[in-house]
């Protein structure tokens, strides 16, 4: 490294070009890294997911959901297997070991589950084997109302909204929560079926086979070609009264005969309401790994586009918007790191009152941090939380290394009186290897925090290469640009005037020895120079005293931790929360969603600083009637006096007040999303062979 400061110095248009081409790489990256809330976690999380429209728990159980587990758990590094059986569906999740490759063990749990599917019932659907993918929970969510039907309102919220919304780039699914497509309804009459000697199938094969489209070959007219096909599809509703189911007696019996044709819905599985006013929400998520502030951005500008082509009496209101919470966290993060930038410039500038010392040494802030985004896009990162907090606890770091030598060169041109060209290379020889000591010091701090092991490494990881790289970076700043600046930035040591050196002589029993010769003399860094000394004699005289005290500072961090709160993620004020319910099975959608809209506007009217709410009924990929989701939307925490926290609490004690066989929770929007938990702060688990028995138990738990 004293090389190369040697080479710099030397050759200045090499140092120049060195640093300048590191920061605009890095500048170029700043801008292809993704914006996320937190670093890319990729868990070994499998599900099984089968459904069996119609089964029973228990069916669900001893056909599939025994079956199912009985060959996965033959996989090796199979750390846990749950698994959860309600009517129509079967839910297995395996978690894995850590270091399992989240990719080899969906295949290997998919060739296990291909062994089973000839012993599944045959009503049953097709397993879905998936990878648990942190980016599945919506980024933005929109709640559509009109005073139309249900069916109308899903028809143009298909074709004019959701269309378009899938064709943005990095949008990965958009779903439809409420709504109720448009479907034909045959009502047979078994008795008029009798008479005619039909059957349900009779009528079922006559409209498949009359309610068709087929190629049908193509024709040669001279030089021209045309394409035929049949036009069998029934358009109007009304058609299909009249499709022929069988000739009888020479009679050709209809539908109308036999049956009632009625256009009407599919059978709701969902159902959603904004502020106690039934609504369609539409649900969106981006494609895993994506950036999600860029692409909510598109949805919303895609969304302004798309409201000018809606029916004037279609009301659309923004519900979640996850990129608010992620752009406000980042943006006070990298305000905090401008201005911690600034301030230790300011502080620098304090000790050396020297304005081009104080440029020489806070150059290597910006420089170290941008270069430092290179890096974290070579790697994968994204701009989170972790890597954001990283870049600046580093800001106060990056900055030491210039520091140092720049002290020990500016002493070499005051105390040596060297040319600063000189100084420059001795004084970066003299003190390279001590700072290339502290920078690995540092390095051996950092670099292991990237490779932990457990969830909290997934999460650490980031944190520590990040910062590992831009301490990395501050090195080569320091033995390259560093001494290049000052070599022609600090002003040679002037030589004192004959009649300066006469003046000296003559008061040199008075008090001209007391005046200050160098910088280190002058102003704060003479004050606290001289401080400093006198705090060291009188700790060199009392050893003891220093020792106790460094012990009694160690010892109580023991009472200061068991203070101390513990949590996985800070507590956080998003301006949103979330009530889940799960009523008994068995529980209609309409009843569902009846007590969710009470328990809704119990919110709304007890609860201060709500800006609306948002009830869902069969929320979650598998649209399960029974359990449902309130979105609790708050005013801005500055428009309130009540933190979220308080809300929280409040609401907690708002939904005990229900039945007991309600089963409800209160808790943060999840961040993540899948493998089978809830965002709870405490989960048990009872197992056991009973499941009356284990009903009980819980009932007395809860109690």
């Amino acid at each position: 490294m004293q090389r190369l400061a040697e080479i710099c110095v030397r050759r200045p248009v090499f140092a120049t070009m060195l640093i300048l081409a590191m920061t605009v790489i890095g500048a170029f990256s700043y801008f292809s890294l993704g914006v996320d809330r937190f670093p890319k976690i990729d868990l070994p999380v499998i599900s099984v997911i089968t459904a069996n429209p119609g089964a029973s728990p228990q069916e669900i159980e001893t056909e599939i959901t025994d079956r199912i587990e009985g060959t996965v758990n033959t996989v090796s590094g199979i750390d846990e297997l749950r698994s959860t059986s309600v009517e129509g569906l079967s839910q297995v999740f395996i978690t894995f070991d850590l270091e399992k490759d989240p990719d080899v063990a969906a295949q290997e749990v998919r060739d296990k589950v291909d062994l089973v599917l000839r012993d599944l019932p045959e009503t049953a659907e097709q397993p879905v084997v998936q990878k648990l993918d942190p980016d599945a929970t919506p980024i933005v969510m929109y709640a559509i109302s009109a005073p139309r039907s249900n069916i109308e309102i899903t028809n143009i919220i298909k074709t004019e909204v959701k269309e378009r919304l899938e064709s943005i780039n990095g949008v990965g699914d958009v779903i439809m929560y409420g709504g109720r497509e448009r479907e034909i309804h045959v009502n047979v009459n078994p008795d008029r079926l009798r008479a005619y000697s039909l059957s349900a199938n009779d009528v079922a094969n006559a409209l498949w086979s009359q309610n068709m489209e087929m190629p049908g070959g193509r024709i040669e007219e001279g030089a021209r070609e045309l394409t035929v096909r049949t036009l069998g599809r029934v358009v109007d509703p009304e058609q299909f009264s009249e499709v022929v189911i069988k000739t009888v007696d020479g009679y050709p019996v209809k539908i109308r005969d036999v049956a009632m044709v009625e256009d009407a819905g599919v059978e709701p599985r969902s159902a959603a309401s904004l502020n106690g006013t039934s609504a369609v929400v539409v649900a969106v998520r981006k494609q895993s790994g994506t950036n999600t502030a860029a692409i909510a951005e598109a949805i919303k500008e895609r969304m302004v586009e798309i409201q000018p082509l809606l029916p004037k009496d279609f009301s659309v209101k923004l519900i979640r918007d996850q990129s608010e919470f992620i752009n406000a966290s980042l943006h006070a993060i990298e305000e905090h790191l401008v201005l911690g930038g600034l301030l230790a410039a300011l502080v620098v500038f304090v000790f050396l009152w020297n304005f081009r010392s104080t440029i020489i040494a806070a150059v290597a802030i910006p420089t170290s941090i941008i270069t430092a985004f290179a890096l974290m896009a070579a790697l994968g990162y994204t701009l989170n939380s972790m890597t954001m907090l990283a870049l600046t606890l580093m800001v106060g770091i990056v900055i030491d290394d210039a520091i140092v030598v720049l002290e020990n060169i500016y002493r070499f041109v005051e105390e040596k009186g060297m040319h600063p060209f000189q100084a420059a290379i001795e004084g970066t020889r003299e003190i390279g290897l001590a700072v290339m000591a502290t920078t690995l010091s540092l390095l051996a701090v950092f670099l292991p925090v990237g490779f932990m092991g457990g969830i909290m490494g997934r999460f650490m990881g980031a944190f520590g290469l990040t910062a590992a790289a831009a301490i990395a970076v501050s090195l080569i700043v320091s033995f390259t640009l560093t001494p290049m600046l000052a070599a022609r930035w600090i002003k040679p040591k002037q030589e004192p005037l004959p009649a300066d050196e006469a003046e000296r002589e003559v008061l040199s029993a008075g008090e001209a020895h007391h005046a200050p010769s160098t910088s280190k003399e002058k102003g704060w860094y003479g004050l606290i120079d001289r401080f400093y000394t006198r705090m060291l004699v009188w700790s060199m005289a009392h050893r003891k005293t220093i020792v106790a005290l460094c012990v009694i500072a160690i010892i109580s961090i023991v009472p200061l931790f068991m203070f101390a709160g513990v949590n996985f993620l800070p507590e956080e004020d998003e301006a949103q929360f979330e009530i889940t319910v799960r009523a008994p099975e068995g529980t209609s959608l309409a009843a569902t969603q009846s007590v969710m809209e009470r328990i809704a506007r119990d919110v709304r009217e007890r609860l201060p600083g709500v800006d609306s709410t948002l009830t869902i009924s069969g929320f979650g990929a598998q649209q399960v009637v029974n359990n449902g989701t309130i979105f609790v939307r708050l005013r801005h925490a500055d428009d309130r006096d009540v933190s979220q926290q308080e809300l929280m609490a409040r609401a907690r004690k708002i939904v005990a007040g229900y039945p007991k066989d309600l089963s409800t929770s209160v808790q943060p929007v999840a961040a993540f999303s899948g493998g089978g938990f809830r965002n709870a702060a405490v989960q048990i688990v009872l197992s056991g062979p009973d499941i009356n028995k284990l009903d009980q138990y819980s009932a007395r738990l809860l109690d």
